[in-house]
């Protein structure tokens, strides 16, 4: 009979919270996969403009930012952790329901789902920085990027199937003229995805949260300091980045799905050639980020990011398409673990919540303005024959730009083991199918006591538990 994790012991418990985390990750990468996924779609179904489309992928991301600023006061509320995410997982979910009735709205179908979706991301967002701390309390800090990218290498595997069994149904349901159904059956599966992670979330462990009211600090304080931190100059790179993917990022579907003719189950192949790519990519990035550094790898990813809208130009065929979609997974899963784990080498258990929702609602502007830019050029392109082809170069040389000014004056804040970045990139892609699917398999075989049996014995008195959590990006 399974022991109650009140009868664990601390390392346990810790384990065991680990391998649930994954259960909710996959979970959630369902109503991401099946959902999330087709949010733009619906929007280009219901007819949405430019401007409304921009909004609609920056608006949410402003408003559910500022959520967060009342984190730490929710946690007091609820006195802990998990019962508050847990709450707002669920109320998340439910939000799907107003968002697939936005189609009765007629003339203000498109302005209602830009609320709902507002709504969605503000149950999200104002969980983040919780969600945050507790994993940082959760994960040993030697095994961050090995752990997140395994988490999250099974959420996107998750998230693909969920997103190519969305694409047939949309498909078909569009073939016989029925295609508002084929979105309300995708957003009521959202629902129950998002329903099974908060119930996965109820049952992890939570450690003890110390809260000092003496180490926080204001949200101008922070932007004050932030030219002379290093966790500010982060944040500020990120921030310039975000402008600049945000640029381009709210138009990929439209020019897929309307200047490229792609229909929905060649659009939803093209979107799943990054989670595929990601699928084998996160764990040797992880890996690498632990070994030599998270922020050698940002530096890394981040420099190969601004080429990944120029590749647009080249041609618009499906085979090139397909092409891009893979590079950018590849960059894209190296930023994103890199990234995750820089923060938690930044921060201290004590501020972390403080400062990821200060950078969620500095991110969260820089978004709105992206995306406010790139509508603007979008209304007044006359240069290329698709109104978006030139936010793709915007975007690009801003991108180079934050690269430039920023990467360099980023500091390691652990020792790790020096290497050069062309030795880096050469490892890294070296670690890839087809050789890297052997070692990934050896890897499982050996590893059978930490995702069957008991979890293996810890090494020391610190605990070093073994499996992580997904950061949602954009694929461009």
């Amino acid at each position: 009979m399974p022991q109650k994790m009140e009868e664990l012991s601390e390392y346990e418990k810790k384990s065991k919270s680990l391998k649930y985390s994954i259960i909710d990750a996959s979970l959630y990468s369902i109503m991401a996969g099946a959902g999330e996924a087709f949010v733009g779609a619906y929007a280009v179904f219901l007819h949405a403009s430019s401007t409304q489309l921009g909004l609609l992928s920056s608006l949410p991301h402003l408003l559910g930012s500022w959520t967060q600023l009342a984190s730490n006061r929710l946690i007091r509320f609820f006195g802990s952790r998990r019962r508050f995410i847990t709450l707002f997982a669920a109320l998340q979910g439910l939000v799907w329901i107003p968002l697939s009735l936005t189609y009765f709205l007629g003339a203000y179908a498109v302005w209602g789902l830009i609320a709902a979706h507002v709504l969605y991301f503000a149950t999200g967002m104002v969980m983040g920085p919780a969600w945050n701390s507790w994993m940082g309390d959760l994960v040993d800090e030697r095994q961050r990027g090995t752990y997140f990218g395994r988490r999250n290498r099974i959420a996107g595997m998750v998230a693909l199937v969920s997103m190519l069994i969305a694409g047939i149904l949309l498909r078909e349901f569009t073939e016989s003229d029925r295609e508002y159904t084929g979105f309300v059956i995708l957003f009521m599966v959202a629902i129950l995805g998002r329903m099974g992670s908060a119930y996965y979330l109820s049952r992890k462990y939570e450690p003890v949260y110390q809260y000092d009211p003496h180490m926080q600090f204001t949200l101008l304080e922070f932007v004050k300091a932030s030219v002379f931190r290093n966790f500010g100059r982060f944040v500020l790179y990120l921030c310039a980045m975000n402008v600049a993917i945000f640029i381009a990022a709210p138009f990929f579907a439209a020019y897929m799905l309307n200047d490229l003719h792609m229909d929905y189950f060649t659009f939803t192949l093209m979107n799943a050639i990054p989670i595929i790519v990601k699928f084998f990519a996160f764990p040797v990035w992880g890996k690498a980020s632990d070994k030599y550094g998270a922020k050698r790898v940002l530096t890394l990813a981040g420099s190969m990011m601004p080429f990944m809208p120029l590749l647009w130009f080249v041609s618009t065929q499906d085979w090139w398409i397909a092409i891009i979609q893979a590079l950018s997974g590849f960059v894209w899963a190296g930023f994103e673990i890199a990234s995750f784990s820089y923060i938690f080498d930044c921060t201290s258990p004590q501020r972390r919540a403080t400062c990821v929702a200060y950078l969620n609602v500095l991110n969260g502007a820089a978004v709105f303005a992206g995306a406010m830019l790139g509508s603007y050029i979008v209304n007044h392109n006359a240069l290329f024959w698709s109104p978006f082809v030139l936010t793709f170069l915007v975007s690009g040389a801003l991108r180079i730009l934050a690269s430039c000014i920023f990467l360099p004056i980023l500091k390691e804040m652990r020792s790790v083991q020096p290497i050069h970045y062309n030795h880096l990139l050469l490892d890294v892609v070296l670690a890839l199918p087809p050789r890297g699917i052997v070692s990934k398999l050896n890897g499982i075989v050996h590893r059978k006591g930490q995702w069957g049996g008991p979890p293996p014995a810890p090494p020391s008195s610190v605990p070093r538990p073994a499996v992580p959590p997904p950061i949602p990006p954009p694929t461009q």
